[in-house]
């Protein structure tokens, strides 16, 4: 079957909202290390990872055996109603990295599932329904989670369980204080807060939940220190914070195992997903005890926290461990990001280079000037493509490059993908000034 066969079966049953990358959309069907290859031959550097999901790359043995162990054993499936060894061992590992004084952990299927809960906790926990946000987030496509999305083109409905108040602070390069000092950024964002629960909520606040860097919103990365800031006030109202780590969890940032530890803040809870278990489903939470158990109804989680995901997370975060790959994000993020900002100094296309480690944002911008430049960036994709290197794209106007390759990634792929992408964003801003 062809491609174009492959993509008309697609458009026939599949959503229309249901977006696909590139003008001849790419079919991969094997991968190895942090190369992947399609279903015409062609083989592709992965900068994308799956969104992020792929951290250790493809083809891992000891992932691998973990999960043919587990549909070896012919259980695949038992539900939370029965012990569950594998569950508990991960519960076990992710309490013990958390920080927390006393955390407990509950399993899901992905984030959006992770934040879901984490809002009913917190609801719960403050019998309130009123919550703070970012502008420009993005916490998933669920019903509560799109009502506290701070980003209009992801969020389909107006219509939510609760009550939203949103805050400056995570996208700074749009900020009415972007030319701010750090200091004076967050002084700034944190009177902004503050005015917010005084003008726009009844005080009650159940929490405010954060992205350490924002992921859909184009890596949108704020000054450290601003969440503890943030969380000073929180507390003068007795207001939960929570983080959610499903793009800045498990060292991928390389300074820092979770996104928000660079904010000098322990928050209440802290959400997770996608890298976990190297492209497995599976999402969660880790909270204190005092919020988990809040819940005064029966609840659980069918497919949460099953023994083939959490066999297949247990190896992948054992793997991340032993082999340092967050300092490896760290070594070679910084790199990337160092190469990236001397081209931009020399570029009109290229407004800002952020991040950590390997989660880069490059923000596209019309030459000359400040103004959103999606087709820019859609054109650095397929250029990009051509060259052999996939990377994502996002950000509230669409013109931002994300960068997030396995977390295994190599000195040498990092110098390739760093000349393919100062090539083609230079090919693409002579385009655009044609």
């Amino acid at each position: 079957m062809s491609r174009s066969d492959l993509l008309a079966r697609h458009r026939e049953v599949m959503p229309g909202w249901m977006s696909l990358y590139y003008e001849e959309p790419v079919e991969i069907v094997s991968g190895r290390g942090r190369h992947v290859t399609d279903a015409d031959g062609n083989t592709y550097l992965d900068f994308f990872a799956g969104i992020l999901t792929n951290a250790v790359g493809y083809d891992i043995p000891e992932i691998s055996d973990a999960i043919r162990a587990r549909v070896d054993s012919g259980v695949l499936h038992t539900s939370t109603l029965y012990l569950i060894r594998q569950q508990v061992e991960l519960a076990e590992r992710i309490a013990e990295l958390s920080g927390m004084s006393r955390p407990k952990v509950f399993f899901t299927n992905s984030g959006t599932e992770a934040n879901e809960t984490a809002l009913m906790l917190a609801t719960q926990h403050r019998r309130s329904n009123q919550v703070l946000a970012l502008r420009n987030s993005y916490h998933g496509r669920a019903f509560a989670t799109v009502g506290i999305t701070g980003n209009r083109s992801w969020s389909a409905s107006a219509l939510s369980p609760v009550k939203v108040s949103y805050v400056h602070g995570g996208y700074r390069y749009r900020s009415p204080f972007r030319h701010l000092s750090d200091a004076d950024y967050v002084r700034a964002c944190v009177e902004d807060l503050r005015e917010v629960i005084e003008t726009t909520t009844a005080g009650d606040v159940a929490c405010m939940i954060v992205e350490p860097i924002q992921g859909v919103g184009g890596f949108a990365t704020p000054p450290d220190g601003l969440f503890g800031a943030f969380a000073e006030v929180l507390d003068e109202y007795g207001i939960l914070l929570v983080s959610d780590e499903v793009q800045t969890g498990w060292g991928r940032t390389g300074e820092h195992f979770w996104g928000i530890q660079a904010h000098d803040v322990v928050p209440s809870a802290m959400t997770f997903a996608k890298g976990l278990a190297n492209g497995m489903a599976i999402g969660g939470l880790v909270a204190e005890a005092e919020l988990m158990d809040c819940l005064t109804a029966n609840s659980l989680s069918t497919f949460g926290g099953n023994p083939v995901s959490t066999a297949a997370a247990t190896a992948t975060l054992e793997y991340l461990l032993d082999h340092d790959l967050q300092g490896n994000a760290a070594r070679l993020g910084a790199r990337l990001l160092a190469g990236l900002r001397t081209h931009a100094e020399s570029s009109a296309l290229v407004g800002d280079v952020r991040g950590k480690g390997l989660m880069i944002g490059v923000e596209l911008v019309r030459p000359g000037s400040a103004e959103p430049a999606p087709e820019a960036a859609g054109r650095v994709l397929e250029l990009a493509r051509q060259r052999g290197l996939l990377v994502g794209k996002g950000g509230l106007h669409g013109n931002v490059l994300r960068l997030a390759p396995p977390m295994t990634l190599t000195e040498e792929e990092a110098a390739e993908a760093l000349a393919v992408l100062t090539d083609v964003l230079t090919t693409a801003e002579k385009e655009l000034r044609a």
